[in-house]
Order: structure tokens, then sequence, then C-alpha cells
């Protein structure tokens, strides 16, 4: 299949998804966003994207380690910070009760590549390293990066880790962000697995400290932290940086997922991760790439003022639409 069309085909179903939310007036009291995305190359590593001049988000390709922190908690890539509607920081890094906590990432515990065991959640024996920049673009309605990644343990890469994002202009629901990761093993056979009891690994996103956490998924406010419930969106909100004003951020599981809907992990502490593989074993495979793919949902106020709901149905309809063709 040709991948330029397979990526531009993506590309215009993602858009369309964003165009179901697209509201004719703005809310009493929000300002439409400057128009116009555009990215901005950081010292150290680090990537920013601005739309007009509100920061939305910063892709860290290089090695990053906070002041204080032990330095075999050194990583790149993944994203932060991660800013709601009106700028406000929703995501942490190197938070102090999980320095290997890094904003939204992908990261897994329990891998083996051959007789060995590694781990990239808290970066043992295995990192990521960046390689290239496969796409880059922004313009009025919309901003991509795709890059690819190596999975480095001490000599030639063990694994390919292909990363894209695309990032919808800011609307009166909300903000969706489409991220897709896609894995691939180079040399042999790598065997993924979650965490042994509770099965974490795979996508996360740990929030920035906060106040006043809920967490809501299709069954309701969950109450507790929990692991192993399967849902197909999960959201957290609250409020950040003493506004007044909570914010909140969902994350969807794109329903052609392997094994979706997946478990979660659920944290009031501020952390939601879908799992995949969880408990189950997933093997890696050269010239066989695993897809995932899921949208980040930014909004304003809780789940329910911020159409969570509805921006998931917008998002599953355009899916099964993508599946059809």
């Amino acid at each position: 299949m040709n991948t330029i069309k397979t990526t531009r085909r993506r590309w215009l179903a993602a858009s369309a998804a964003a165009m179901l939310l697209r509201g004719r007036t703005w809310a009493a009291g929000e300002q439409a966003p400057a128009a116009g995305f555009r990215w901005v190359e950081q010292p150290a590593g680090r990537l920013a994207l601005l739309e007009g001049e509100r920061p939305v988000l910063t892709y860290n390709w290089g090695d990053q380690l906070k002041a204080g922190v032990p330095a075999d908690r050194r990583r790149s890539c993944y994203v932060h910070p991660v800013f709601g509607l009106d700028g406000e920081e929703l995501t942490d890094d190197f938070p102090k009760d999980h320095y290997h906590h890094r904003g939204l990432s992908w990261m897994w515990n329990r891998i083996q590549v051959g007789d060995r065991h590694v781990d990239l959640w808290t970066i043992k024996g295995i990192r990521q390293h960046f390689s290239r920049w496969l796409e880059r673009r922004a313009d009025a309605q919309a901003a991509a990066l795709a890059v690819e990644n190596h999975w480095i343990i001490d000599g030639p890469p063990v694994a390919k880790e292909t990363v894209r994002l695309q990032v919808h202009g800011a609307e009166a629901a909300g903000r969706a962000i489409d991220i897709e990761v896609g894995l691939e093993a180079l040399a042999g056979l790598i065997e993924l697995r979650g965490e042994v009891t509770k099965g974490y690994g795979g996508l996360c996103f740990r929030f920035a400290p906060r106040e006043a956490t809920v967490i809501t998924t299709p069954a309701g406010r969950e109450e507790k932290d929990s692991d192993h419930k399967r849902f197909p969106w999960a959201d957290l909100s609250a409020r950040f940086a003493g506004r007044s004003q909570a914010s909140g951020t969902a994350i969807f599981i794109h329903p052609a997922n392997p094994a979706a809907p997946n478990e979660w992990t659920l944290r009031h502490y501020g952390f939601l991760g879908p799992c995949w593989p969880a408990m189950e074993a997933a093997t890696l495979e050269p010239g066989k790439p695993v897809t995932l793919r899921y949208r980040v949902w930014l909004h304003r106020d809780d789940a329910a003022a911020g159409q969570v709901a509805k921006a998931y149905d917008a998002y599953r309809a355009i899916a099964a639409q993508g599946d059809a063709k």
C-alpha cells in the first residue's frame, strides 16, 4: 500500500472527526484562538508547537534530566508539556513520587529481547533514542509531526518506533490530538507484557499537580483507583495551576487497536493509562509492525461540560468509516 496515500487518508479522516465537533459560535466568556500553528525549535532537544501565541505541546526528542533527579532517569522521545485550552500546563515530568513518569509517553516495563529482560518504564537496560524526522507540518487548521525512534540496549537498535501526532485547532468544545505509535522488532522477536500484577504499560498521561481531581469513564465517576477495568475512554478533570475553573483530558482508544477496549490504570494522584498488552504477552516481529492509535481530548470544565462522550462518539464514527474503506 502507498504509505503517502495512507497517511493522507488518515489525516483527512481525523480532520473530519474534529469537524463534527466544530461549533459555529463560542460559548459566553470564551475567545476564539489566534489562527495558525507553528513549530518552534527550542534548546536541549525540544520542539514546541504554538497555535497563534498559545502553547499547545512540546515534543522532547533530545535527552531530558531535571536537576536533582538521578542520572539513570534521563530519557527522550515523549511529549511534555501538554497545555490546556487556556494555557494551563496539564502534564508533569520527573514527579517526585515517580521520577520515571513523563508527560504523554508510551512505555513498557516487561520487555524480553532474546534472553534479556529490560524495562523502558523505569529506563533499565534499554532506551528510546531519536533517529530522524519523518514529517513536520503546520497550517491554519492543524499541525502534524512524525518521528522515527529506536530502542537501544547496548548495540544496534532492537526495535523501531514510529510516532505520529496530529493536532487539531482548538474549538468551543475542546481540542483533539491524535497519536499513533508503531512498533516493529528489527533483529529478532521481542515480547512485551504489562506489569506483573496490575498490567500497566503502553500509552501514559501523567498529570501536573492539581486540586479537586475527578476521574470519569462511560460507567460514571470512578471513586477509587483501579486496574483491569475495560473502557473505551477515560477522563481526568481538575483545577490546575491554582485556577478557579476546572479543565480536563480524556483518552480515547481506537476501536481497531489490539484487544480494544483495553484495560486501564486509573490513579487519582494523576495518571491515566490504557494498558496494552496488559496481562497477556504480545510479540513484535521484524517486518510486522503493530500500530496503536489514540485520541487525546482536551477540554474545559468536567467530562460532561467538556462533551467527552460526544467527542468519543465522533471519533468512533470516523474510525468505523475508515475501517470500511
